[in-house]
């Protein structure tokens, strides 16, 4: 029995030990409405895994495409889709929407660290 008690506690401990590693995710909302993305514009931490909820708000699907994510998801009329991205190196990221690409346009821009803290403090998030 003393045992089974040592062995629960390591593995609590390790358990313990691994949570601080655990990294916060970071979410972001891109809303497409009447042919736009909105924020057209999107700042993310350069080098981390983000989740974008993508929300349509449209009547008609979309279809959210980005050749330099490799990322391409269709959204059904007032429906949403979630796409995970990243880590991304410094830099811009376009995308837009492929049955309305001459309106439905964006970049998604990921900031090194520095640069995403002072943003960050800025903007609410």
């Amino acid at each position: 029995m003393k045992k089974n008690k040592d062995n629960a506690l390591s593995v609590a401990a390790l358990f313990l030990l691994t949570l601080p590693a655990v990294a916060e995710q970071h979410i972001f909302e891109l809303k497409i409405k009447d042919h736009l993305f909105q924020p057209s514009v999107l700042y993310v931490p350069a080098g981390e895994k983000v989740k974008l909820m993508v929300l349509n708000q449209d009547p008609s699907p979309e279809e959210f495409e980005s050749f330099s994510l490799n990322r391409e998801k269709v959204i059904l009329g007032k429906g949403k889709a979630t796409l995970f991205v990243g880590p991304l190196k410094p830099g811009e990221y376009q995308f837009f929407g492929e049955y309305n690409p001459d309106s439905a346009q964006g970049v998604l821009i990921a900031l090194p660290e520095a640069e995403w803290q002072q943003h960050k403090a800025n903007h609410a998030y």
